[in-house]
C-alpha cells in the first residue's frame, strides 16, 4: 500500500496526501445522495464536496475531521477520493451517478479483505504499490532501512515486500529457508509479519542478525535467524518454540546451482555435484518444510536459469517441476528484469562483446514463481 512506502524506480517517492474524514457525517451525506433524483443537484453537492477537500477552510459542516476528535474518523487517499468524486461530477445518467456514490460510500462504512492478505477491496485503488501484472520492471533495489547490498546472490527487497502484500495479513508468519543476508526479515519487521529464516553459513546468519536488528520493530513482530540445513532441519522443534503450527507464507531463494559458490559445506546446493543432484537437494528442501506451510497458502520460488558449456539450463523450470511433484499448484510465473548484478558490474560492454562471439543472449531476467498448496 502506498501509505506503508512508496518507490517509484527503485527509490523512495513521496507518500500521498491523506484526509481525515468525520466518518459518520461523510457517510450521512453520501446516503443523502442517493436518495436524490435530480443529476444536477447530485454533481453540485459533490462539487462542495470535493471544495472542502481541496481547500479544507470551506468546511462549515465538519466533514473534515482533522485532530481526529468528535467522533470516528476515517483517512482516505486525498488523490483516489478526488478522482472518486471527478468520476460522479463527469457521469452522464443519474443510475450512474448514485452507482459511484453508493460503492464510494461502501468503502467509507466496511472493510472487505479476503483470508490471506489485509488489502480492503471496497477502496482497491489505493493500493497501487502493489503489482499486478507478471513482468516486473524494477530499476533499483530498496535500500530504505536495513537493506545493504553486501552479499552476493542476494535479492531484491521489493519482491519480499510484494509477496508479503500480497498473500499474508499483519501478524502472518513467513519461513525463508534461504535467507542469505536477512532481506525477508527486514521486510517483515518493515511490513508487521512475523519470520524466520533459515541460514546454513554461520557467518552470513551473524552478519544477517546484525542487519535485521538494525531495523525498527515497530509492529513488535518475532524476527528468528536459525543456523542449519534446511533439507534436514526440524521445523517443527522451531514451531514448537515459537508456540505456532504452520507457517502462511514460504519464500525461496535458493542458490542458481553453481553460479555463485556460497561456501565450501558439501550440504550447500551450490556445490551439488550435477543438475541432477542439485534438483534432488532443492527437492528434500521442499519435502522437509511444505507440511508446515498452511493449506491453500503460498509458496514462492525465486530463481533463474544458467549457461553450461553452451547451453542454456533451465534451472527455473527444473526446480518448478520439482515443487510441482509436491503437493502445489502452479499459479503464476512472474518474470523479473535484473539491470547489473555483483559478477557483472560495469562489465556490460564485456558481456555484450562475449555474446555477440559466443551466439547467446546475456541473462537479464529471473523468475518469481508462485505456488499454492493443495
Amino acid at each position: 500500500m502506498k501509505n506503508l512506502q512508496l518507490f517509484e524506480n527503485g527509490v523512495p517517492a513521496l507518500l500521498p496526501q491523506m484526509v481525515i474524514f468525520n466518518k459518520e457525517k461523510l457517510s450521512q451525506k453520501l446516503s443523502e445522495l442517493e436518495e436524490y433524483n435530480n443529476l444536477t443537484s447530485i454533481k453540485k453537492e459533490v462539487i462542495k464536496l470535493k471544495e472542502i477537500v481541496t481547500n479544507p477552510k470551506n468546511d462549515k459542516n465538519g466533514y473534515l475531521n482533522i485532530e481526529t476528535n468528535g467522533g470516528d474518523t476515517i483517512k482516505v487517499r486525498k488523490d483516489i477520493f478526488l478522482k472518486e468524486l471527478n468520476q460522479i461530477i463527469e457521469t452522464i445518467t443519474l443510475d450512474r451517478a448514485k452507482y459511484y456514490i453508493k460503492r464510494l460510500r461502501k468503502g467509507i462504512e466496511k472493510v472487505k479483505t479476503n483470508k490471506i492478505n489485509d488489502i480492503n477491496l471496497l477502496r482497491w485503488k489505493e493500493y497501487d504499490e502493489i503489482i499486478t501484472d507478471s513482468l516486473w520492471i524494477l530499476d533499483k533495489r530498496d535500500t530504505v532501512g536495513a537493506h545493504l547490498g553486501w552479499y552476493w546472490g542476494n535479492f531484491v527487497p521489493q519482491i519480499p515486500r510484494q509477496m508479503m502484500l500480497r498473500y499474508t495479513k499483519r501478524g502472518d508468519w513467513v519461513l525463508d529457508p534461504f535467507l542469505g543476508s536477512g532481506t525477508t526479515l527486514i521486510e517483515c519487521k518493515r511490513l508487521g509479519r512475523n519470520g524466520v529464516g533459515i541460514e546454513l553459513n554461520s557467518q552470513v546468519a551473524q552478519k544477517a542478525e546484525a542487519l535485521v536488528n538494525e531495523e525498527k520493530n515497530e509492529f513488535d513482530v518475532i524476527t528468528k535467524i536459525i543456523i542449519g540445513d534446511s533439507r534436514k532441519i526440524n521445523i517443527r522443534s522451531i514451531l514448537n518454540n515459537l508456540g505456532i503450527t504452520q507457517f502462511q507464507l514460504v519464500i525461496m531463494h535458493p542458490p542458481y546451482h553453481d553460479i555463485i559458490k556460497f561456501s565450501d559445506d558439501e550440504h550447500d546446493l551450490s556445490n551439488a555435484k550435477t543438475i541432477t543432484h542439485f534438483l534432488s537437494m532443492f527437492g528434500e528442501v521442499v519435502d522437509n518444510i511444505s507440511p508446515f506451510l498452511e493449506k491453500r497458502r503460498y509458496l514462492s520460488l525465486v530463481i533463474g536459469d544458467k549457461y553450461s558449456k553452451g547451453e542454456w539450463i533451465p534451472l527455473g523450470f527444473y526446480c518448478m517441476e520439482e515443487v510441482l511433484k509436491r503437493d502445489f499448484t502452479l499459479k503464476c510465473i512472474i518474470v523479473k528484469n535484473f539491470e547489473e548484478t555483483r559478477g557483472k558490474r560495469n562489465q556490460k560492454e564485456l558481456w555484450r562483446y562475449r555474446a555477440l562471439v559466443g551466439g547467446f543472449y546475456v541473462f537479464k531476467h529471473e523468475y518469481i514463481m508462485l505456488f499454492q498448496k493443495s
